[in-house]
């Protein structure tokens, strides 16, 4: 069997612990703050995570792009170098170019090293979506499954993750061009909250609405328990922006209605790329449940 080596992107949120217990690399997505371009560092040494919160509650806009072709190339070309195969899972093409990033990398380095093999996969979330599915590759390929069999569980089982979550405010997803200016008017104003999923394609979509935080809070445990199937998987993540109380809640009350144990439940702080549209006060959960079917682009 040839090793292999699983690479991820930022939107994974996959932080030095992570990083460290189960061996997954990232390469960063960007952001533009203060005119100056920045990689997106899941564990916030780059740019303070308070710092960056407070630039965006004064009203400023942060922008974001994908991972860099030339960082992507020199990566998978270092670990090519090495003797690696590569497996490569990136957050949501309906969301970001960098997983296209990853498919001209593999086509332009699979001429140059033929007798490796690079796979890439749309994972089709991001998140603690993406972090749960690359733990579990990881998991896999511990207990000696090759790469195409992990590739292939990747493919299988993707469809089976769910996200769902809230935002604190509207305000910022109206600055990134999410929801219009009277959605966000009106919401603020009757205190709407969206109860946010991760559709078939990777889509962020406001599945229903509900009055008030702690709302939004039992509410998701309500999906969760409607969806979660802890016999698939009883691994859940937790990630937020600046709002841990709230996370922390989730796992208390996760870990008293379902059959898992509490290093089972993974809290961690969401991306920048992803805060810089939700915005701080935003929480979702992330579990291996049913599949998800629906489909926001259906007629």
């Amino acid at each position: 069997m040839h090793k292999f080596v699983i690479l991820t992107d930022s939107s994974s949120d996959f932080d030095l612990a992570l990083r460290e217990k189960y061996d997954v690399h990232y390469i960063p997505n960007r952001f533009n703050y203060e005119g100056k371009e920045y990689e997106d560092d899941t564990d916030w040494k780059t740019l303070p995570l308070n710092e960056f919160y407070d630039y965006l509650r004064t009203g400023k806009r942060i922008t974001t792009s994908q991972i860099s072709a030339v960082t992507c190339a020199e990566t998978f070309e270092k670990y090519l170098q090495e003797g690696y195969d590569i497996l490569s899972l990136s957050c949501p093409a309906v969301l970001s170019s960098t997983v296209n990033v990853c498919f001209n990398t593999r086509d332009k380095l699979q001429e140059k090293y033929p007798d490796r093999k690079i796979i890439c996969i749309d994972a089709k979330i991001s998140s603690g979506g993406l972090a749960l599915l690359c733990i579990r590759a990881s998991q896999l390929r511990a207990e000696g499954k090759t790469i195409d069999e992990v590739a292939a569980w990747v493919e299988d089982n993707k469809r089976f993750v769910h996200q769902e979550g809230s935002v604190e405010s509207l305000t910022y997803l109206k600055r990134a061009g999410r929801v219009s200016a009277v959605s966000a008017f009106f919401g603020g104003l009757l205190q709407i909250k969206p109860m946010i999923i991760a559709d078939v394609h990777g889509y962020n979509v406001a599945i229903e609405k509900v009055k008030g935080r702690k709302a939004s809070l039992l509410r998701t445990l309500e999906r969760m328990t409607e969806n979660f199937r802890p016999e698939i998987c009883p691994y859940v993540c937790i990630h937020h922006t600046v709002c841990e109380a709230d996370a922390l809640f989730l796992k208390e009350e996760i870990l008293k209605r379902f059959p898992i144990k509490d290093e089972d439940v993974q809290i961690g702080n969401v991306n920048a790329v992803m805060g810089a549209s939700v915005g701080p006060g935003m929480f979702g959960v992330y579990f291996f449940g049913t599949e998800v079917t629906f489909d926001s682009k259906a007629k």
